[in-house]
């Protein structure tokens, strides 16, 4: 893997520094002797081969140093405007001077990209262990997902199934009120004949000597609820009356009878109060 980054960088570096060299020794060699332009083009790319040394033996031991990252950027950009003003010199091969004139500082981009893959870069263990991670949180949302999936299902069903049982429940309802229906308007049609009135009414228990009871329908519909009527009647006991009646049940006989006992005898004989006022008396009877 570090192999994918060191050696673009190499390449680009031997490519640019030959270039470098190549472009002063021309360029100055026509200006002065040939030895002192080879010595410039030299300084240059051992200027930036140093400085480059140096940053990398500061990144093998984990440190920094922004003044010799400096000066090679520095040396880079002076390498490159070698390039771009022999460039501009060379009237005829003016463009494919000016397309090669970036490659010093292509090169020193590629270090920094390798630098910066070696500061990031992660041991074969924790690489696996970040893969094992990964996929464990893959499978923990497939699993989500699907049981997500199968309750959206079973409720489908769920729903499908009381809506299927309460239309069931509609039609039987819808059949038996039919049904009902039919039966009422048959015994009305038999209380309004005048041969099915009669033989009805002569069934039926005479209130009143001589007179024939007219025989009613029975009644469908809603009627008064029972909850609406008083538990006892008009001619209730009063508290002291039960409390009198409860104590001569309750020692009636000996020892004295249970509370169970009591109430039992007290409905047998025909008396009427409500289990709360009951026990009320029973309480301040035993008290």
């Amino acid at each position: 893997m570090r192999a994918k980054t060191v050696l673009p960088a190499v390449a680009m570096t031997a490519v640019s520094m030959v270039l470098t060299l190549a472009v002063v020794v021309m360029w100055l060699g026509t200006a002065v002797p040939w030895p002192v332009a080879l010595v410039v083009g030299l300084g240059i790319d051992g200027g930036w081969l140093a400085t480059l040394a140096y940053e990398r033996r500061l990144a093998a031991q984990g440190d920094h140093n922004r003044a010799v990252t400096a000066v090679g950027w520095s040396f880079g950009i002076l390498a490159a405007g070698v390039l771009v003003a022999h460039a501009l010199k060379a009237e005829e091969t003016a463009g494919a001077w000016l397309a090669v004139a970036w490659l010093p500082l292509a090169a020193k981009a590629l270090w920094l990209v390798h630098a910066m893959w070696e500061r990031t870069a992660l041991t074969p263990v924790a690489l696996d262990a970040i893969r094992g991670i990964q996929q464990e949180a893959r499978d923990e949302a497939a699993v989500a997902r699907a049981r997500l999936r199968a309750e959206a299902a079973t409720e489908e069903t769920r729903l499908t199934a009381v809506t299927e049982a309460g239309a069931r429940v509609a039609r039987v309802q819808a059949r038996t009120a039919q049904a009902l229906s039919s039966a009422w308007s048959t015994l009305e049609t038999a209380r309004a004949g005048e041969e099915t009135g009669r033989a009805l009414t002569s069934v039926t228990a005479r209130v009143t000597p001589g007179v024939t009871p007219r025989w009613e329908l029975p009644v469908w519909g809603p009627s008064e609820p029972l909850a609406a009527r008083s538990l006892e009647s008009a001619s209730a006991l009063t508290d002291e009356a039960l409390d009198v009646i409860v104590d001569e049940i309750r020692n009636s006989e000996t020892p004295a009878l249970s509370y169970r006992e009591m109430a039992a005898r007290f409905r047998a004989a025909g008396h009427a109060a409500s289990e709360m006022r009951l026990r009320a008396a029973w309480k301040r009877v035993v008290a």
